[in-house]
């Protein structure tokens, strides 16, 4: 009785197609469409998946993505900043909008109608015997729409370049997730400031709140990474001399975003390793909740 020749085997995937090779992990029989190089020969799909699961994401040294490295979330802030300048200088026909403003010697452009809708505005109205406005009118939008709103180019230009260059570093030491929440916090925190500390007729725009926290995060941050801090402080000592120097800069807007700022950079620093995700948080949460009870007891006292 002869014996019958060996079969050829054939792909676990694709049963129709012939093939010699074996994937090195689970040695079943793969065609050259289900060819995966891997460091040894080739594996099947399903083994890469199953390695992939595996492999142990990359994170910073505070429990956030390596992707914060390419700067996606600064390079969105920026262009969702200058999109609404594009916006608010449309809708105000040009003009002063721009520049030519009252502001830094006539540097700093004009409010528009997107200004005089998003900025943190406490309790007054827009005219004379009209109705009123603001933050104690229910418009608590605004303490988070201001961050994104700038009183001419020249405004934007200066808070973009800065939001560049600690943006980049601050989101790929911390991780996309938490330079989006530290810039936020810092942000909402100082309009929070404005709104307490500013008379109540007074209208407040910028990016410059969440500036100055990215400014006293990257101190501490560096400080808690153990590298040099000698570059961050005199650029941080010039700009608040520059805040209490030139009229019609929100001291109380400034100084707000520099405090909330360093305080969720200490957050996002110190917080223990196990169960660090959930420590920072809670603080984030912790500092929500104080700047919500701030907000409500200034509206408390301007309509009460």
């Amino acid at each position: 009785m002869s014996e019958s020749p060996p079969t050829t085997p054939v792909c676990y995937r694709h049963p129709g197609r012939e093939t010699w090779v074996r994937c090195t992990r689970c040695d079943r029989p793969i065609c050259p469409d289900c060819m995966r190089e891997a460091s040894v020969g080739h594996q099947c799909p399903e083994c890469v998946s199953e390695g992939r699961r595996s492999v142990r994401p990359a994170r910073t040294a505070f429990g956030g993505g390596a992707a914060g490295r390419a700067g996606y979330v600064t390079r969105t802030l920026i262009g969702i900043n200058v999109l609404v300048m594009l916006i608010s200088v449309a809708l105000a026909g040009g003009g002063n909008s721009l520049a030519g403003g009252s502001g830094l010697g006539g540097l700093l452009g004009g409010g528009t109608p997107l200004t005089r809708w998003g900025s943190v505005l406490g309790y007054a109205p827009y005219v004379n015997f009209g109705p009123v406005h603001g933050v104690a009118a229910g418009e608590y939008y605004r303490l988070f729409t201001a961050m994104f709103l700038h009183y001419g180019i020249i405004h934007l230009l200066l808070n973009m370049w800065a939001l560049w260059m600690l943006g980049r570093t601050l989101e790929a030491t911390l991780g996309p997730l938490r330079f989006l929440a530290l810039y936020l916090v810092a942000g909402l925190g100082g309009n929070v400031a404005a709104y307490l500390f500013s008379a109540p007729n007074a209208q407040t725009v910028g990016a410059s709140t969440a500036i100055f926290g990215l400014f006293a995060a990257l101190f501490i941050i560096m400080r808690r990474l153990g590298r040099d801090t000698s570059a961050v402080v005199p650029v941080l000592v010039v700009n608040l001399v520059f805040t209490f120097a030139v009229p019609g800069i929100s001291i109380a807007g400034h100084l707000g975003g520099l405090v909330l700022g360093a305080l969720m950079a200490l957050v996002l620093a110190y917080a223990p390793r196990i169960r660090r995700s959930v420590f920072q948080s809670a603080g984030t949460a912790v500092l929500l909740v104080a700047l919500i009870g701030l907000t409500v007891l200034r509206t408390a006292l301007l309509i009460g």
